[in-house]
């Protein structure tokens, strides 16, 4: 998938008069993109025009114009955008209660190693790859980005394979189906262009 450019992004002020159209274009996008799965884990497969928006509205935010800043909003969000035969997914840890962040967070340590997040193909497992820097020893940060690595075959037959987000964490265990319109929308993400 191509990265985004410079070009691509419009100035806070352009942006605040087409804001709403893009935002309510940007959650029924989301909404196919967006897997529950157990109560607590949400995974958002990105592609360029989530990271698009999501540059956009963090230059809203925080009222960035600075043409270096810009660059380096693009350069950070480029690196989540998928390579040809990968998926990029945000993983959420959601947690409603304020006194219960630090409980559930503690009990979550380890979520992001090797074999405890497994996108599920058919009946095979391919496991997430944590992006570096948002976890320590002691803790888990709330906000994962994660990649999942297809053979050029799993690419080809996601699609028409039953595909699952699988959580094998001796606290946290279970499983959701990625419906049909979920696989032909994810899908798009595995083509080059």
């Amino acid at each position: 998938m191509e990265k985004l450019n410079r070009s691509e992004i419009i100035s806070n002020e352009e942006y605040l008069r087409e804001r709403e159209t893009r935002r309510k274009d940007l959650i029924a996008l989301k909404r196919k993109r967006r897997v529950q799965v157990g109560p607590q884990l949400s995974f958002t497969f990105e592609n360029r025009e989530t990271l698009k928006y999501q540059i956009q509205e963090m230059m809203r935010v925080e009222r960035i114009q600075d043409e270096d800043k810009i660059q380096f909003e693009i350069d950070t969000y480029n690196t989540l955008i998928p390579e040809p035969g990968s998926l990029s997914a945000t993983m959420f840890i959601e947690i409603q209660e304020a006194d219960q962040i630090k409980s559930t967070l503690d009990r979550l340590q380890g979520l992001d190693r090797r074999g405890a997040v497994l996108l599920k193909l058919g009946n095979e497992g391919i496991p997430a790859q944590f992006e570096p820097g948002h976890s320590k020893e002691d803790r888990i940060s709330t906000v994962q980005y994660v990649m999942f690595k297809l053979s050029a075959e799993q690419s080809r037959n996601f699609v028409s394979s039953p595909v699952e987000i699988q959580i094998r964490h001796p606290e946290y265990s279970a499983t959701a189906a990625l419906t049909e319109e979920q696989r032909i929308e994810i899908a798009k993400d595995l083509v080059e262009e």
